[in-house]
């Protein structure tokens, strides 16, 4: 049986090749900042808890308060201080749901400028912001259900720690790993697909998603063996693209390093002689080298992000050809 996944991955290199070079500065640019939304990644930090402090003084401790003092009492916040937390948290959420959205949309303007092989990041976003509100819908609440069941486990595992009965079991701990372990396994699958395979086809045919989920559904479930193939090989293929990137932007810090490293040093030198001058040619290097990695690391993102999209996108294409969206770039590509 012949595996899509495999023979895809040269056709997405010849396809890549054709669309980004010659190099062209306004389309790569443009496509670091579609990139810079799609490629965004986030995480959860880790909850971090403090025991209890020694009820004895230990040595440098405050002296106990003598007997029938007032203990000290902590304010509650007030109103105000409320207000200003509700505030600042607001607008933490609306930044991150305002970028959530935006890459919703930018998914398709991706897709679309890999179907048309040209840039255009206002006129697609004005086909296609619809399009990319729906997408931004279901993240949203695939988000957030993800995240339920997620709560929902801990909950049952620390429960008895929590109300503290003494039935708390380290044994219910390794129990759950391997449902996290599903649970993510299903989430990122859900997702990836959703991004690669029905985007293209909400895209091509102007549907809803979940629409386009149930007309994807039968190739999906029909070719099974095709997709449980592309899920390894891409697996495979984003981490060695990963490898890359990251070699590639080091050894670019490193160039960019031995210039602005140069105009830090020289910064040093002056503050024994004039300081305020030594800091901002210290400051200025520091902020040049922090923005050329960051605009160096979206220019590399850019032929690996639009390669893993091809590759997705022939995979696509061969197992249900009316969900072709490169048929040209394919037949050129395969001559």
């Amino acid at each position: 049986m012949t595996l899509y996944a495999v023979e895809a991955i040269d056709d997405a290199i010849k396809a890549t090749r054709a669309f980004l070079w010659p190099f062209d500065r306004g389309r790569w640019l443009r496509l670091a900042v579609v990139i810079f939304f799609v490629g965004g990644t986030g995480g959860f930090a880790p909850f971090q808890f403090t025991g209890s402090a020694p009820t004895g003084p230990g040595p440098g401790s405050e002296a106990p308060l003598p007997s029938g003092a007032p203990s000290p009492e902590f304010a509650a916040p007030g109103g105000v201080e409320l207000l200003v937390i509700a505030v600042i948290f607001a607008l933490i959420a609306s930044i991150l749901l305002g970028f959530l959205f935006v890459g919703s949309v930018m998914e398709f303007v991706f897709v679309e400028s890999l179907r048309r092989e040209a840039v255009s990041i206002r006129s697609y976003w004005r086909d296609r912001w619809r399009l990319g509100a729906r997408l931004f819908g279901f993240r949203l609440l695939f988000g957030l259900l993800t995240l339920a069941v997620i709560v929902a486990i801990l909950a049952a595992i620390l429960w008895p720690l929590l109300v503290g009965d003494g039935g708390f079991a380290l044994g219910l701990v390794f129990l759950a790993i391997p449902v996290f372990v599903v649970v993510g396994i299903v989430s990122g699958l859900v997702g990836g697909f959703t991004t690669n395979f029905v985007v293209p086809i909400m895209l091509l045919e102007d549907r809803a998603l979940l629409a386009s989920w149930r007309r994807f559904w039968p190739t999906l479930t029909g070719q099974w063996k095709q997709y449980l193939a592309y899920a390894v090989v891409s697996f495979i293929l984003q981490i060695a693209a990963g490898i890359l990137a990251s070699i590639a932007t080091v050894l670019g810090a490193l160039v960019a390093a031995i210039p602005l490293g140069i105009v830090g040093l020289v910064g040093v030198a002056l503050l024994s002689v004039a300081e305020i001058v030594g800091w901002i040619l210290i400051a200025v290097a520091a902020l040049i080298f922090l923005l050329a990695i960051f605009v160096l690391g979206l220019l590399v993102a850019v032929p690996v992000q639009t390669y893993l999209r091809y590759y997705a996108l022939f995979v696509l294409g061969d197992t249900e050809g009316d969900f072709d969206l490169i048929a040209e770039r394919r037949e050129a590509v395969r001559e």
